[in-house]
């Protein structure tokens, strides 16, 4: 739908008429639940923070700007909401030493992460699946859900350029957390 759209329906529940914002659950439901589904992997948990994520839009209407698109906003609503859950949780994720991602060359990176196979693939998904939740969320967002630098970086709240380092970052982590995998393979 067109942002002027969007616009008009938000100003249509701001001014009393809130069965339009059935609009917005019907039109983004699906992709916020995805989203958070993958942090959480747990169905019913993914439809809680939904709805916590809908309500919580509802709720900060007025501070809608239009600075960007709404379904960036409710993305980053999204991606807070999601962080906040999974700071309460256990989750077994793994924290890497800077030095080790640094003298990783980026043209073995780019090679490994490249592999389609169905075995890299499954690697690729328990590697992720170690990220920090954050970490997850971006990769989600920037490979998944194929959300741009830009968009990402604003549903984040950092500069493009930082996400394009978060992002370059992540990725040699995942190439580390792949590489441990297929030694515990091995052995």
């Amino acid at each position: 739908m067109e942002p002027e759209t969007e616009k008009h329906i938000i100003d249509c529940v701001l001014n009393g008429d809130t069965g339009k914002y059935e609009y917005f659950l019907r039109a983004y439901s699906t992709q916020v639940f995805n989203l958070l589904f993958r942090l959480s992997g747990n169905r019913e948990d993914a439809e809680e923070l939904t709805q916590d994520v809908f309500l919580k839009a509802y709720c900060k209407l007025r501070t809608f700007r239009g600075k960007s698109s709404f379904s960036t906003w409710l993305y980053a609503i999204a991606y807070h909401v999601g962080i906040s859950y999974a700071r309460k949780r256990d989750f077994n994720t793994c924290v890497m030493d800077e030095r080790e991602l640094s003298v990783l060359s980026d043209a073995v990176v780019d090679e490994a992460l490249d592999d389609e196979s169905e075995e890299r693939i499954h690697l690729l998904q328990k590697a992720v699946s170690r990220l920090e939740p954050e970490e997850r969320l971006i990769i989600v967002l920037f490979y998944k859900e194929e959300k741009d630098v830009q968009e990402v970086a604003r549903i984040v709240g950092v500069s493009p350029g930082a996400l394009k380092v978060r992002l370059h970052r992540i990725r040699k982590k995942i190439y580390l957390l792949v590489k441990k995998e297929e030694e515990q393979l091995w052995k």
